[in-house]
C-alpha cells in the first residue's frame, strides 16, 4: 500500500504572492480537467467511448501550475493519462471529447482516440502510448529547440512506472551532455496500474535517479498547484539560462483506477480519502474564498460555466461524422522538400 507522500514543498514553504487572476485561473482549468474526466468516465460506462481510458481525477495541479509557468510557444508531450495536458494549454475540449468518440473533429481526426491526443496549434505533441517512449522524443523535441536558436523547451510527463525503461536513461545522459532545454517530469501517483512504487524499486524517492547525471532533481508535492508553478519556473528559467534538463518528481495521486478496467483493489478506501482531504481542487477553492478573491456565488458560476462547456463538447462530439476509411491512408507520411526524405 502506498503512504500519503509527505508535503515536501507545501504551504509551509510556499509563499502565497499569486495573484487573484491566477489562482481563478487555476480553479478554472483544474475544474475543466475534473469535470471533463467524470464525464468521459460516465461515457465510458455508456460505450460512447471505446478502447482504453485512463482519467486524471486527483493529478490536475500537475498540469495547471506548470501552464501558468511555462509560455504559450513551449512544446508539451506525455503518456497515455493525456486529456488534461492539452486542456491546459488551451486545447478545445469539443476536439478532445470527439477524439475519445473517434471522430473526423477530433484533435488526431478520431485516430487517436483516448491514448493519442495531439494539438499541434497548442503545442502539444502527444499523447504516447509506448511506457516510456515519449522520453526520449521529449529529450528530441528540446534538442529541436536548441539546434533552432529558439527561448522554448519541451516539458515532458511520464509516469512512475515509465522510470524503469532504459531509454530513459539514454534521454537523461544525452539531456545533460548537450544541455537540452528540457524539463523531465515523473507523474509519481504511487503505482504503475497496479504496482506500488516499494514493489518496483529500492529507489522509492524517484527524483534521485537525475542525481546520477548531475541533473538538477527535486521531489514536489503535487497536489499544491502552487508549489507545481514554483518548481516549473524554477526548471523553465534554467533551461532557457542554456543549463540545461531539470527532473521534477511530482507527487500525486489518482483517484481512479489505472484505466477504466481496473477495480484498484490493490489500495485501501481510506488510503484514497486522505488524499483526497489533500486535493487540489479544493486547496485553491479554499484560498479563493479566504482571500476574499472570490465569493460562493462567483464559483459556482464558474462550475456551471464548465458544466455547459463540457456538455457542449458531448453534443459536438455526439453530432460529429465518424472518418471515412479512406482516411486510414491518410497522415501517414510527411511530404518534404528536403532530398533526403522521401515523399
Amino acid at each position: 500500500m502506498a503512504k500519503v507522500k509527505e508535503k515536501k514543498g507545501s504551504k509551509e514553504a510556499t509563499p502565497t504572492t499569486f495573484s487573484k487572476e491566477t489562482y481563478l485561473k487555476w480553479y478554472e482549468s483544474m475544474q475543466l480537467m475534473r469535470k471533463f474526466e467524470e464525464k468521459a468516465g460516465q461515457l465510458y460506462g455508456q460505450q460512447k467511448i471505446r478502447g482504453f481510458c485512463h482519467l486524471y481525477i486527483g493529478q490536475e495541479a500537475c498540469v495547471a501550475g506548470a501552464a501558468s509557468a511555462l509560455t504559450p510557444d513551449d512544446k508539451w508531450i506525455t503518456a497515455y493519462r493525456d486529456h488534461a495536458h492539452p486542456l491546459a494549454v488551451g486545447a478545445s475540449p469539443n476536439a478532445i471529447m470527439a477524439e475519445l468518440y473517434g471522430k473526423i473533429t477530433g484533435c488526431s481526426k478520431g485516430k487517436g482516440g483516448s491514448m493519442h491526443m495531439f494539438d499541434k496549434e497548442h503545442n502539444f505533441l502527444g499523447g504516447h502510448g509506448i511506457v516510456g517512449g515519449q522520453v526520449p522524443l521529449g529529450a528530441g523535441i528540446a534538442f529541436a529547440e536548441k539546434y533552432l536558436g529558439t527561448p522554448n523547451l519541451c516539458i515532458c510527463y511520464m509516469g512512475d512506472g515509465a522510470v524503469r525503461q532504459g531509454a530513459l536513461h539514454e534521454a537523461f545522459n544525452m539531456a545533460m551532455l548537450w544541455k537540452l532545454p528540457v524539463i523531465f517530469v515523473i507523474e509519481n501517483n504511487g503505482y504503475a496500474m497496479g504496482t506500488s512504487v516499494e514493489r518496483t524499486s529500492n529507489v522509492t524517492e524517484l527524483y534521485k535517479l537525475g542525481l546520477a547525471y548531475d541533473m538538477p532533481s527535486e521531489a514536489v508535492d503535487a497536489m499544491s498547484v502552487e508549489a507545481v508553478h514554483l518548481a516549473v519556473e524554477k526548471a523553465a528559467e534554467r533551461a532557457r539560462k542554456g543549463e540545461g534538463a531539470t527532473l521534477l518528481e511530482f507527487r500525486t495521486y489518482r483517484y481512479k483506477g489505472h484505466s477504466m478496467s481496473d477495480p484498484a483493489k490493490y489500495r485501501t478506501r481510506e488510503e484514497v480519502e486522505a488524499y483526497k482531504k489533500l486535493d487540489p481542487i479544493e486547496q485553491v477553492r479554499a484560498t479563493l474564498l479566504e482571500k476574499g478573491f472570490a465569493t460562493e456565488a462567483d464559483l459556482e458560476a464558474i462550475d456551471d460555466k464548465i458544466k455547459a462547456q463540457v456538455e457542449e463538447s458531448v453534443r459536438f462530439a455526439e453530432e460529429s461524422p465518424f472518418p471515412d476509411p479512406a482516411e486510414a491512408f491518410k497522415d501517414v507520411y510527411v511530404q518534404s522538400d528536403y532530398p533526403y526524405i522521401m515523399d
